[in-house]
C-alpha cells in the first residue's frame, strides 16, 4: 500500500481525496488543511487524520507521496520542502506563478529520482490520446498549423474578488483555463517556443483577463493560434478542442469526439480515407472508479502505478508543467500585442 497524504481539502482536494479512498492500492494517511471546519467535518465522517499544520502532518504520518491541492501562489516553497523530504508528489495544475520557480523544482525531482505529476487530466482523455497517437504516427503527414481552444460559462458578471480574479494566487483565464490547453498542445504537436503576439482581454474582471488569445510557434517551427474564453455563455460548460491540419488530412478533436480526415486510404487501422468519426466511448478505458470523468480517476491511477514501477513516470511532469509556465510567462510578455 501507497501512504498518501493531502494538503488542501478544496473542490479538487477533496475531488482527490474521493478517487484515492476507493483506490485499492492507497492508504490515506493524513488531511492538512488551513480550516478547522473543514477538518472537523473530514474527521467526523471519514476518519482521516487531519492538520491545520502541513509540515506536522508530514512529521506524524510519514506519507510516501503527497497531493498538494494549494491556491498556485505555494506551490514553489511548499513543493520544494516537500521534495526535500523525498516525498513523491502530485501537484494541481498551474504548476508555479514563475517559470523559473517550476524548472528549479522539475531539476530537483529528477535528482532525487522521485515520481512527480501536475494535473492536466486532458492528457487522460481517450480522444486526445488518439489525437497524439494518429500524429505522432505520421497519419496526417507534415503538420501545418494548429488551432487549441477552450470556452465556458466561468466568469458571467461582475462579482466579489477571489482566487479566479487575483493574478498573485493563480487567478485568471490564462493561468486557470488556458494553461490546459497550452499543455496539451505541447504534448500532442510540438514544445512552443515562440509567442508572436497576444491579446489579454478583461471582459468581467477587473484584475485579470477573461478572455487569451495568441498566435504561437512550436520548436519546430509549426505556426497555430490559442483563442480561450471563460466568460462564454453559450457553452453549458467549459469545453476544450484542438483542430491539426496536416499535410495529408485534418483532425478536429474535443473531449467527446474525434473527427479526422484521411487524404488517402494510407491511414491507421480501423480508420479509412475520407472523414471519420469517433467517440471518448470508444477510446477510453474503464476505470475503477468514476467522479467527474474517467480522465481525474486514470491520472491518480497512473501517478500510484509509477510510484509502484509499473509505469514510467512520462505524464504530466514537473518539466513538462514547467515548460507550460514558460509559454504562460511569454503570453504575459506579449500582451494586447498582436
Amino acid at each position: 500500500m501507497i501512504k498518501v497524504a493531502l494538503i488542501g481539502a478544496g473542490k479538487m482536494g477533496i475531488s482527490h481525496l474521493s478517487i484515492l479512498g476507493a483506490h485499492p492500492d492507497v492508504e490515506i494517511v493524513g488531511v492538512a488543511d488551513t480550516s478547522k471546519m473543514v477538518n472537523d467535518v473530514l474527521e467526523k465522517y471519514s476518519g482521516f487524520k487531519t492538520f491545520t499544520d502541513y509540515k506536522k502532518m508530514l512529521d506524524t504520518v510519514k506519507p510516501d507521496a503527497v497531493f498538494v491541492a494549494i491556491p498556485t501562489k505555494f506551490h514553489a516553497d511548499f513543493v520544494e520542502e516537500l521534495l526535500n523530504r523525498n516525498i513523491h508528489l502530485f501537484v494541481e495544475k498551474p504548476f508555479c506563478l514563475k517559470y523559473e520557480q517550476s524548472e528549479k523544482l522539475a531539476a530537483i525531482a529528477k535528482e532525487k529520482k522521485l515520481i512527480n505529476q501536475v494535473g492536466y487530466h486532458n492528457k487522460f482523455i481517450g480522444t486526445f490520446d488518439e489525437v497524439k497517437r494518429i500524429i505522432s504516427g505520421g497519419h496526417i503527414g507534415n503538420i501545418q498549423h494548429f488551432l487549441g481552444e477552450a470556452y465556458g460559462p466561468v466568469v458571467l458578471k461582475k462579482k466579489q474578488d477571489t482566487w479566479r480574479s487575483d493574478p498573485e494566487e493563480g487567478g485568471g483565464c490564462l493561468m486557470d483555463y488556458a494553461s490546459h490547453v497550452i499543455d496539451l498542445l505541447n504534448h500532442i504537436v510540438a514544445p512552443i517556443n515562440t509567442v508572436h503576439g497576444s491579446l489579454l482581454k478583461p471582459i468581467y474582471s477587473n484584475k485579470v483577463e477573461d478572455a487569451v488569445y495568441a498566435l504561437l510557434e512550436t520548436e519546430t517551427k509549426i505556426s497555430g493560434v490559442l483563442s480561450v474564453n471563460w466568460s462564454e455563455e453559450t457553452y453549458r460548460k467549459m469545453s476544450t478542442s484542438i483542430t491539426v491540419i496536416g499535410s495529408e488530412g485534418k483532425i478536429i478533436s474535443d473531449a467527446s469526439e474525434l473527427k479526422v480526415y484521411f487524404k488517402s486510404a494510407k491511414c491507421p487501422t480501423g480508420y479509412s480515407k475520407g472523414w471519420n468519426v469517433k467517440y471518448v466511448t470508444d477510446l477510453t478505458e474503464q476505470v475503477d472508479f468514476y467522479l467527474r470523468g474517467e480522465e481525474y480517476s486514470a491520472q491518480i491511477d497512473y501517478f500510484i502505478k509509477a510510484i509502484k514501477g509499473e509505469v514510467p513516470n512520462n505524464k504530466n511532469t514537473f518539466e513538462s508543467a514547467a515548460k507550460t509556465d514558460k509559454v504562460i510567462s511569454l503570453i504575459k510578455n506579449k500582451k494586447n500585442n498582436a
